[in-house]
């Protein structure tokens, strides 16, 4: 699905957080989106899922305007969102019966998307009974079950550590590049856009502009990430951070960002 913003704009109140963005997302690419707390990356993903509406300008799926939800533009937020009364499987596949789905084969596929996330055997475990990590893997095969044409991550591993989102990161690359759909992900952790997308938007405070854009769908990544240091020091020096400090302190970098995340939303409030 490509999806293209033209000359957005938004406003909450009279507050302007979105002035005059447009880009196209091409069909089958990941664009991270990199920002403070404020500037308006959830909400450009909000719109794209039509939960909600520009005040300004356009967003065009497939070449037709977004009017509302549809399951072809998937949501993902931090918060695994899992129904603590449902096992996993029974979580899964009801992503399936919204749709109407026979409600025995939406089990089974539930079950085999369940493998697909290295979750076989827990089929039958309730949320509460497994890590945060495993509930989030859940949340990911209930998401890809659809098969949805746009997938719009909002922080898709925000609450985990950092060995355990690592390891979410694969396998999310993994489902990407299996199913292929258009990818929109907002997130905080500067590696974790290095490591996943194809192109990142940095963004400014609000009202948000794209501050520069960095191009990466010609590298083959790992988790080494010491090719990309001098564009990870630049994107960290356009949010602002000290970027005198070493790799070790990529952690602090975080927290440096979070901070600044915390003081944008005290002043929406």
């Amino acid at each position: 699905m490509k999806i293209s913003f033209k000359n957005i704009a938004k406003r909450f109140s009279g507050l302007e957080v979105i002035k005059d963005f447009s880009r196209d997302i091409d069909d089958g690419e990941l664009v991270a989106l990199v920002g403070p707390s404020g500037c308006g990356k959830s909400t450009l993903l909000h719109m794209v899922a039509g939960l909600e509406t520009a005040s300004g300008g356009s967003i065009l799926a497939d070449g037709q305007p977004i009017r509302g939800a549809h399951p072809e533009r998937m949501l993902m937020f931090q918060e695994n969102a899992l129904y603590p009364w449902l096992t996993l499987a029974q979580n899964v596949a009801l992503a399936l019966e919204f749709q109407k789905k026979d409600k025995q084969q939406a089990h089974r596929q539930a079950v085999e998307w369940l493998a697909k996330v290295n979750l076989k055997g827990f089929e039958d475990y309730f949320p509460h009974q497994v890590s945060g990590g495993m509930r989030q893997r859940a949340a990911l095969a209930r998401a890809f079950i659809t098969h949805p044409k746009a997938l719009l991550l909002d922080e898709p591993f925000g609450a985990l550590d950092a060995l355990t989102r690592m390891t979410l990161q694969d396998a999310l690359r993994q489902l990407i590049r299996e199913a292929g759909p258009t990818v929109l992900l907002v997130t905080h952790d500067v590696d974790e856009a290095l490591f996943l997308a194809d192109r990142i938007l940095v963004f400014s405070p609000r009202p948000a502009t794209v501050l520069k854009e960095f191009n990466l769908s010609q590298h083959e990544k790992s988790h080494d990430l010491s090719e990309f240091s001098a564009m990870r020091r630049e994107i960290l020096s356009l949010l602002g951070i000290n970027t005198e400090a070493d790799a070790a302190d990529a952690p602090q970098a975080l927290d440096a960002v979070r901070s600044l995340d915390e003081e944008e939303e005290a002043a929406v409030a």
